[in-house]
């Protein structure tokens, strides 16, 4: 019997385990971005140097990668929806007690202990989704739950505009507290567990019968069957993502994940400065930082239906190719009317904030549902190197007194280099075979 959810119309349970991860992920944004706005308020309270505030802003990304290490292995093994409550809980318990801080060492240890919550949480939240996608439209649902992601970002500064002049810093920790209690509440009583981690629990068939007949009502007309799931790798270890065949694709995506992210925080982190010093006004530069976020949306959009209808690994090797021309053109755009600087700054982040969510797409599209979740957070994980280091690079480049313009010259060129890794991942994998269980598929016997 073919599988039923590649088969079927999507319905109301796909969009609504679509929805609630993108609720997820949009809350992990929110919570990611609100630090940048409390921080000033927050050294400004307790008289705190740059070196500490420095500190307070990476402990949370440190967080992150411990938790896409070391967390989203149990997503795989205990089952994506557990992993997604207890996360969500956890990333909101420790968000409510930093209110009550007191000294610039406990908001690091709790904004620490919060990251490691969102780190376990967005991997599980690619995995479900993935698992309730049809083949025909994987990549575009898990896009468009990490535009929540990126929704996250501008709902987090609209509150901080809005709430700090009035309420203060604390106002926005009560906002990223709550909200993800509510929600998880919520995700208790409709979030259904994946399907294959049921199958390969030994899971009573009639709730696995029910979940399914919520994607196929006319199953109910049947009698319910054993199931069975057709996966070599029966738990997330680590060790699997290179097992059968996968890992020459691991050691490539993972480069991927460093290049891009490495773009895209360089991007973040330096634009608003390099504007400044060429004297564009406050707004100009609020503007182009923006577009970069809004370009990465709307790539979502166009180049999600583009890996699923066309080819994953030609389409986002062409937005890479993207990347050189138009990371390169914001260069030339930084001396240009206002208007081509914008128009650039879009396009920049359409290819490197649009393709990091595309490689995430791709991650979740490769790897097979038994090891999904691992998968994508070790990618991510490993990608923090390029987080890092990224934006460091930038500022050493710019240290040897380069032109702006030289610098993002030079930073367009990697992008060339995952271009061609994304490629050479399609070559060896596009039509292979043994690759076929990336459609996780769960079907009666």
């Amino acid at each position: 019997m073919p599988d039923i959810i590649n088969r079927e119309k999507v319905g109301a349970l796909q969009y609504l385990v679509v929805s609630l991860c993108g609720l997820v992920m949009f809350l992990d944004g929110f919570d990611t971005q609100a630090i940048s706005y409390m921080a000033p308020l927050i050294a400004k309270e307790w008289n705190l140097s740059r070196q500490v505030l420095g500190l307070i802003f990476s402990s949370a990304l440190t967080g992150l990668m411990a938790g896409y290490l070391v967390l989203s292995p149990l997503s795989d093994r205990f089952g994506h929806r557990r992993i997604l409550l207890v996360s969500t809980v956890t990333f909101a318990l420790f968000t409510l007690a930093t209110v009550f801080a007191r000294s610039a060492t406990e908001v690091i240890a709790l904004r620490f202990l919060a990251g490691v919550g969102l780190g376990a949480a967005i991997p599980s939240a690619v995995a479900l989704t993935s698992e309730y996608s049809p083949q025909r439209l994987r990549a575009s649902f898990v896009l468009a739950i990490y535009c929540g992601f990126s929704l996250g970002f501008v709902a987090a500064g609209i509150a901080a505009a809005s709430m700090l002049p009035v309420y203060g810093w604390r106002a926005l920790l009560w906002i990223g507290a709550l909200a993800p209690l509510v929600l998880a509440f919520v995700l208790f009583l409709r979030l259904p567990e994946s399907l294959d981690f049921l199958v390969r629990r030994g899971t009573d068939h009639e709730r696995i019968w029910g979940l399914l007949c919520r994607v196929d009502p006319r199953l109910k007309a049947r009698e319910p069957a054993g199931f069975t799931t057709d996966q070599k790798d029966k738990r997330g270890a680590v060790s699997a993502l290179f097992r059968s065949g996968r890992a020459a694709g691991t050691l490539l995506l993972w480069l991927v994940f460093i290049i891009n992210l490495a773009e895209f925080y360089a991007l973040q982190s330096w634009l608003p400065t390099i504007l400044t010093s060429l004297n564009y006004s406050i707004s100009t530069i609020a503007l182009a930082t923006s577009l970069t976020t809004a370009g990465g949306i709307v790539a979502a959009f166009v180049v999600g239906p583009a890996m699923d209808r066309l080819d994953s690994y030609s389409s986002l090797g062409i937005v890479y190719v993207g990347g050189v021309i138009f990371v390169a053109l914001t260069g030339v755009a930084l001396t240009r009317p206002q208007s081509v600087l914008m128009i650039m700054a879009f396009f920049a982040g359409f290819c490197v904030s649009g393709g990091q969510k595309s490689v995430i797409a791709l991650a979740a599209v490769f790897y097979p549902a038994p090891v999904r979740s691992t998968g994508v957070g070790w990618a991510l994980g490993i990608g923090r190197i390029g987080g890092i280091g990224g934006p460091w690079l930038f500022g050493m480049l710019l240290g040897w007194h380069l032109t702006p313009a030289s610098t993002f010259y030079i930073a367009s060129v990697p992008m060339l280099l995952a271009a061609g890794a994304v490629t050479l991942m399609g070559r060896f994998y596009r039509a292979d075979t043994r690759l076929a269980n990336v459609r996780a598929s769960v079907v009666p016997d």
